[in-house]
């Protein structure tokens, strides 16, 4: 099962009947108030809700997805009383919409808890889903109106969607020379034949790959199909027609998915789009609906949240509301694109049954995905003016001084660029953050070791003379943290990206070696996946299973999981057959080999007596996988039965998970389990400050703070600067952007390229704030005087300015720095 399509529903079942013999309804009422009363006030805002929109915007570390889980199921809880007095035979469930598989366990988990154990009410009438999950599932029940046959279709990945846009890519320079000949000539252009060749090679595999990539994700998640594109184009008047260009690319692209039968993520939301378009089937989901609760709302997509507010909304006033505009939607944009509705003003009695959590502040995916926060942003502002906004802006995670710090660096950049973005008036550009300060939680909060004591000053500002200066501070504090109770102790160094966690990662191996502290480096788990390597040999071993190469690398896999005793694996891979199959007159094996032997012949037997589509989850469980690799392996194998359908053989199977393992990427699946790896005592974490949203720690090190990552620089690449100071990729990005937010004109390059940077650097401040609210008694920060230029050669130090929020910060709390 993947991403995609993830699940947990649950139905409703003798709701009524329960609840009249288990649980009363004035005991339903109390137990309802007791979980109320048991939250913070941020937290019994959302439980309060009974109808109509409400935005939480909740501050990190307020415990949002404790106060959602307990919301949903008060609400579940009110909605089985309302079905109890009314004896009605009409149920209704609540969707629970989140943003990743773990998030959608963690919170399904949360709300089964309330109810069995607080509310002694039946798990039922709620289901959980990822977005795409939920649109799926919308989708494949009406495959007449979504036009998704998914026994004809073929969801594409990154890497094989890159080469659709490869291939899209060159058509659209067969297609358009002059235009291409334009990017050719660039700036300017001496019509040298090895400079020719060279640019050549530039827009074909890096510029317009990039442009298409980027515009494609951006315009096909809001909705814009490349007609609506291309009319745009004409609003703008730069040399080269940047968005005319993506529109044509885009055109081709949509042109190839379709005449392959392929299918990518967007398509999913699309398509329960146009099953909604349908009086009928809008109608049936919505009356299977009572309302739709949100999390990560920052994070969504104009059309993804299009969906949602349909769902929410009540049918009749949902079907008025629309019918005025669906037949221009009709006339304007082809079948595969529909564009996304406004957003619904909330009113103090909108039908809008929707409940939206979510951070503005902890928006970190808006420049390298389509979610762009101004739409949570303005939600919450709608919802304010109808006093429909909770704010949950209390937080128990972290002691008072890393709250004050995180705080003042908010307002700092907030207070920075204000003043800098005034003296550009062709900037069209909102604050990096949304106003909203976090407070302390009150004495009497039932969060145990709330706002905690602090470790030392609770904030440590350290200016190292260099990365390695950096490493030795570092390591000596590291030991002195888990030298008096290591069993107890947390701790995380977070870093901006990968490169500085692995070069990290190697210089704290030995200190920690030494003092017993476990170094788990998740960039590097990350890299090394194992799940579809270990799936394949099984595999080819089960189609082979007479191959002693085969044999041996699937006993390997079995040493590995600690399945069969380690030994000699290369005596009994010589000979499979009396391995596998000894013979009567054959000498008696070994007990190890015997165990060996009975494991593998139970892996081909379920070879034999399974179908194909089974086989991969079951080798899952054969391997005693933990609850992570469990939900990697259903993604895998959902990705490998889309891929092979219609053509369903092991040697297809093979094919297609062959080409995942040695060609393509694949994400494991993250699970709360695995993100309690991240967060073992005894253990040092090293992590991206973008992996470690959600996550939290008794101790945080945030060292290299530099400016030239944070905010960092936009830099354009040198063996493309003939096309000018800017990138093609960029630039599209923001005139899309400032033309879906209702912005006077779509600006020009120059405009668009300094939007472009803004919005850089206002997601890598949030990203920042995210990294620094992850610390619950101790934040330590450097910033070293030495430091390299790029972290691909970590020996080549130069002088690097701090990150401007660094010097402030030590101006603010100037009893926190370190000498």
């Amino acid at each position: 099962m993947s991403d995609t399509n993830f699940t947990a529903t649950v139905p409703v079942e003798s709701v009524s009947s329960e609840i009249s013999q288990s649980s009363p309804v004035s005991s339903l009422r109390a137990k309802i108030l007791a979980i109320r009363n048991g939250l913070r006030q941020g937290q019994q805002q959302m439980a309060d809700w009974l109808s109509g929109p409400l935005a939480v915007s909740a501050v990190p570390g307020a415990g949002k997805s404790t106060g959602m889980a307990a919301a949903a199921a008060i609400a579940i809880a009110r909605q089985y009383e309302s079905l109890a007095l009314s004896r009605s035979s009409v149920h209704r469930q609540l969707v629970v919409v989140t943003f990743t598989r773990s998030a959608a366990a963690n919170i399904k988990a949360k709300i089964r808890k309330y109810l069995r154990e607080d509310l002694s009410l039946p798990q039922t009438g709620f289901a959980v889903y990822t977005l795409h999950g939920l649109a799926l599932n919308i989708a494949s029940r009406y495959p007449d109106l979504s036009g998704l046959e998914l026994e004809n279709l073929t969801l594409i990945t990154p890497s094989q969607s890159h080469r659709l846009i490869r291939t899209a890519v060159e058509q659209w320079i067969n297609n358009n020379p002059e235009k291409y000949f334009r990017l050719l000539e660039g700036q300017q252009f001496d019509g040298e034949e090895t400079e020719r060749l060279r640019r050549q090679s530039v827009l074909r595999t890096e510029v317009l790959p990039d442009l298409a990539t980027t515009v494609i994700h951006e315009a096909k998640s809001s909705g814009l199909s490349p007609e609506q594109l291309q009319q745009w184009s004409k609003q703008t008047a730069d040399e080269y027609a940047i968005l005319s260009i993506a529109a044509g690319l885009y055109e081709q692209y949509q042109n190839l998915m379709r005449s392959r039968d392929f299918i990518d993520y967007d398509d999913m939301i699309l398509a329960a789009l146009r099953v909604l378009e349908n009086d009928s089937a809008r109608r049936i989901e919505q009356n299977q609906v009572f309302a739709v609760f949100e999390d990560e709302a920052q994070d969504s997509s104009p059309l993804q949240t299009r969906l949602l507010e349909i769902l929410a909304s009540d049918g009749d006033e949902e079907k008025q509301r629309s019918r005025g505009a669906e037949e221009q939607r009709e006339e304007k944009f082809p079948p595969y694109s529909l564009p996304p509705a406004p957003s619904p003003l909330p009113t103090p009695h909108s039908p809008l049954n929707l409940v939206r959590v979510g951070d503005p502040n902890q928006a970190i995916n808006s420049t390298f995905t389509p979610a762009d926060p101004i739409y949570f942003r303005q939600f919450c502002e709608e919802c304010d003016r109808v006093e429909k906004l909770a704010t949950m802006n209390q937080a128990g995670r972290s002691t008072r001084i890393i709250i004050a710090a995180a705080n003042f660096a908010l307002e700092w950049v907030n207070s920075f660029y204000g003043a800098k973005n005034q003296k550009s008036p062709h900037l069209n550009a909102s604050s990096p953050f949304r106003p909203q300060t976090i407070y302390p939680v009150d004495v009497s909060d039932p969060q145990k070791n709330a706002n905690p004591a602090p470790e030392g000053r609770g904030l440590e500002l350290y200016t190292p003379r260099d990365i390695h200066h950096t490493v030795e501070l570092l390591s000596k504090r590291v030991v002195e943290l888990f030298t008096p109770d290591p069993a107890n102790t947390r701790a995380a160094v977070l870093v901006r990206e990968n490169r500085q966690g692995r070069w990290l990662a190697e210089m704290l191996a030995p200190v920690c070696k030494e003092h017993k502290i476990t170094l788990y480096d998740v960039g590097e788990r990350d890299r090394r996946s194992h799940v579809p390597q270990e799936i394949l040999a099984l595999l080819q071993f089960c189609d082979r299973p007479h191959s002693p190469d085969y044999l041996k690398a699937a006993l390997e896999v079995l040493v590995q999981r600690q399945l069969i005793p380690t030994q000699d694996l290369n005596a009994l891979a010589s000979l499979p057959e009396e391995f596998l199959y000894p013979g009567p007159l054959a000498a008696p094996q070994p007990e190890p080999a015997e165990k060996a032997a009975h494991l593998c012949r139970s892996l081909l037997r379920a070879r034999l007596e399974l179908p194909l589509y089974q086989l991969i989850s079951f080798l899952a469980l054969a391997l005693n996988y933990d609850q992570a690799e469990l939900a990697t392996a259903d993604k895998l194998a959902e990705r490998v039965n889309q891929q092979i359908a219609g053509g369903s053989s092991m040697g297809t199977m093979l094919s297609a998970l062959s080409e995942i393992v040695n060609s393509e990427r694949f994400e494991p699946v993250e699970t709360e389990d695995l993100e309690a790896h991240y967060t073992r005592p005894n253990q040092l974490t090293i992590i991206t400050m973008h992996k470690a949203k959600g996550l939290d720690w008794d101790y945080v090190f945030i060292p290299f703070l530099h400016e030239n990552l944070i905010p960092g620089r936009f830099w354009v690449p040198p063996q493309s600067q003939f096309l000018g100071d800017f990138t093609l990729s960029e630039v599209a990005r923001a005139q899309i952007r400032a033309a879906l937010h209702g912005e006077s004109g779509i600006p020009d390059v120059t405009q668009a390229w300094e939007q472009a940077k803004h919005l850089k650097t206002a997601e890598e401040y949030r990203l920042l704030y995210v990294a620094m609210t992850r610390a619950k008694r101790l934040l330590w920060m450097s910033a070293a005087h030495k430091a390299p230029f790029t972290w691909s050669k970590p020996d080549n130090l130069q002088e690097q300015a701090p990150c401007p929020v660094f010097p402030a910060l030590k101006r603010q709390f100037p009893e926190s720095i370190e000498v």
